[in-house]
């Protein structure tokens, strides 16, 4: 757990000392540990970043690590694959709950809103999405499930 800027309730962004719960996933736990150890550069040649999302049910503040690619109007683009699973992963159904979020890329904190890609963008991000991360193609084949893209945008 760890101190960070969050959303509050009423769904603005605010900075606060609320309490941030990480992804209790030993991998993910130790990803976002290394994210914060290397300021932000955890895997070099891949672009990661921190996603904080107010949970849907408890309304705690939930931090995940997750690779992003960029979109041509600037746009962080996220893949809910869940490495494949047929659910979607937690983090996807927070922020459907509450668009508002926070980013962190490198050392820089960012509130932002989040939706899901129309089919259209999802159409056109998705091969420059498995360019960047070849396995969410992989993903894409274990699952009967939709993967959705979201494209997160800085206020």
């Amino acid at each position: 757990m760890t101190e960070s800027s969050a959303v509050t309730e009423s769904s603005a962004v605010t900075e606060t000392t609320e309490t941030t719960h990480d992804n209790p996933t030993p991998w993910i736990a130790d990803h976002i540990r290394r994210f914060e150890e290397t300021g932000g550069n955890p895997r070099p040649g891949v672009n990661d970043l921190l996603l904080t999302t107010r949970g849907r049910k408890s309304g705690l503040l939930r931090r995940t690590a997750l690779a992003y690619v960029r979109a041509e109007n600037g746009a962080y683009v996220l893949t809910a694959s869940n490495a494949g699973s047929d659910r979607h992963p937690a983090w996807y159904l927070n922020l459907l709950a509450t668009p508002e979020v926070t980013l962190q890329v490198g050392t820089a904190t960012l509130a932002a809103t989040a939706r899901p890609a129309t089919a259209a963008d999802a159409a056109r991000l998705w091969p420059v999405v498995v360019a960047a991360m070849p396995s969410y193609a992989e993903y894409r084949t274990l699952t009967t499930r939709e993967i959705p893209l979201v494209l997160v945008t800085p206020a």
